[in-house]
């Protein structure tokens, strides 16, 4: 739930307040998005300065029966002395989902709320916004669908001139946008691109925020590649996006993760991110992650990585690009290599996501890239690389898989490797019960067997450690028989050459 305390006397009080709780709800938000890359819906509710808190919270028990509900709808319709306070009672009342569903079967319902809604009457306008509101937040679809009536108003109100009504009508059409293809598509003939662009020029930072959420909604749709990517790539709001995402401004902190997931939901579509490549997209992002790690060194910034994980995901991706030529992105400035490493250091204990993140990034930097390995080398980055294969599962596999890059690039970026006792710590490796991690150590044992033959003795004696449970394991026994194959020719004047693996 998200509840904002409009600003009265308390102003600079309230604005810390607001910021706060602000990112307790985006940190809970992302964390469903950044693992599952989930649509989530976002409510927001208004606490006003002469409200009690205690009675906001009593509203979670309001109970209407459907003989208030319907009153409601009457009074409202035939002219109550306070329509006010009957929508107020009737927002408290839509905050429970039984009371949903009676009023969305009660005849006339939602006409009277839309006629209500576009009024000329402020208040009463803004507060049938939130009753609109607190239904497109249900996760009943007929209640969402009862709404797709109000979305042609929704988007002309975009355009207008509060600030807060326009935040609402848009994290209202951005909780709409998720319930169906035709909600989406109804949305997409009246007019949504225009009024997404237009909103994101606006001066106030809580609308470009909103824009950014429902864009971020619409982007992670399942038709989204084939009918809105090709929209935002054509049109200005591509360039609107990187403008915000690259903004500097702590109070737009919220808007710039907003949009920089909305890039993250575009490059994963992979609709034309060659494109995006030539438009200088990689150099910005890396510019972004300098410019970050240098902060993060400097000062702790609360909620830091649901910045960088979607940045950083975005750069890894399209580093992951190749042209018609067979060409990738290629990368020299050896300070996005220690801007990885930073955010690794910084949030390895609390949020380890980032080290995948970033492994995950440095893997497709290091794929086929002399000079960015020998930057990593040069830099003195490996022992810190080779902390991290005490850590899970995915990680150790990631490491392994950076290790692999650079020892394939031949004897010299193999040695600091051998310094290093790396087949000592692949021997320990073996050891583990996890079979993934067993075959990725011994692809990288192979590759230091055919660059440094000197290291065949060590190497073979470590495939002792593998676990019996796995010795007959086909994928384990093909690579320990090539590494055996390619061993013994060598070994022909030792008697304790090792017999191939039965």
């Amino acid at each position: 739930m998200w509840r904002r305390r409009k600003l009265g006397k308390k102003s600079q009080t309230g604005l810390e307040e607001l910021r706060a709780q602000r990112r307790e709800r985006e940190t809970a938000l992302r964390k469903a998005r950044r693992q599952q890359q989930l649509i989530s819906k976002r409510l927001l509710r208004d606490l006003t300065d002469d409200e009690d808190e205690s009675m906001e919270a009593d509203v979670q028990h309001y109970v209407l029966s459907e003989q208030q509900v319907v009153q409601l709808v009457r009074d409202l319709h035939h002219g109550s002395a306070d329509k006010l306070q009957s929508l107020i009672d009737l927002r408290h009342g839509l905050q429970r989902k039984d009371v949903q569903l009676m009023f969305i079967r009660t005849e006339g319902s939602m006409r009277v709320l839309i006629g209500l809604f576009t009024c000329q009457f402020a208040n009463v306008q803004m507060e049938a916004a939130r009753c609109l509101h607190e239904l497109s937040h249900s996760d009943d679809p007929s209640v969402s669908k009862a709404c797709l009536p109000a979305t042609s108003y929704l988007l002309t109100y975009l355009s207008g001139s509060s600030a807060d009504f326009t935040e609402l009508c848009l994290y209202t059409l951005g909780n709409l946008i998720v319930e169906s293809e035709t909600a989406r598509n109804q949305l997409l003939l009246q007019g949504m691109f225009p009024a997404f662009a237009l909103c994101t020029q606006s001066p106030h930072v809580t609308v470009i925020e909103a824009t950014g959420y429902a864009l971020t909604q619409l982007l992670q749709a399942k038709e989204a590649s084939e009918k809105f990517v090709p929209i935002v790539l054509e049109s200005g709001l591509l360039q609107d996006i990187l403008r915000l995402l690259l903004s500097d401004s702590e109070d737009g902190f919220g808007m710039m993760i907003e949009f920089a997931w909305c890039l993250h939901y575009i490059v994963s579509s992979k609709v034309n991110n060659l494109l995006l490549i030539s438009q200088g997209t990689v150099s910005k992002l890396t510019h972004l992650l300098i410019k970050q790690a240098d902060a993060v060194t400097k000062t702790a910034f609360p909620g830091i990585e649901l910045l960088l994980c979607p940045v950083v995901r975005c750069l890894g991706n399209l580093l992951a690009e190749v042209d018609a030529s067979g060409n990738k992105v290629q990368i020299q400035d050896g300070r996005l290599l220690v801007a990885l490493f930073v955010f690794m250091q910084q949030f390895h204990r609390e949020h380890p996501f980032m080290v995948r993140e970033c492994l995950w990034t440095l893997n497709n930097l290091t794929v086929e890239d002399p000079i960015i390995c020998s930057a990593l080398l040069h830099l003195n980055l490996l022992p810190i690389l080779l902390q991290f294969l005490d850590q899970s599962k995915d990680i150790i596999l990631l490491v392994l898989t950076v290790l692999c890059n650079i020892a394939n690039l031949g004897p010299a970026y193999c040695l600091p490797l051998q310094v290093k006792d790396i087949v000592s710590t692949l021997s320990h490796l073996l050891g583990s019960l996890d079979v993934q991690v067993a075959l990725r150590s011994l692809d990288l044992m192979n590759v230091l067997l055919h660059h440094c033959p000197e290291v065949v003795n060590d190497i073979l004696q470590s495939t002792f450690q593998i676990p019996t449970a796995y010795k007959d394991h086909p994928e384990i026994h093909q690579r320990v028989q090539a590494m055996l194959n390619y061993c013994n020719p060598m070994r022909k004047e030792d008697s304790r050459g090792l017999p191939p693996m039965e």
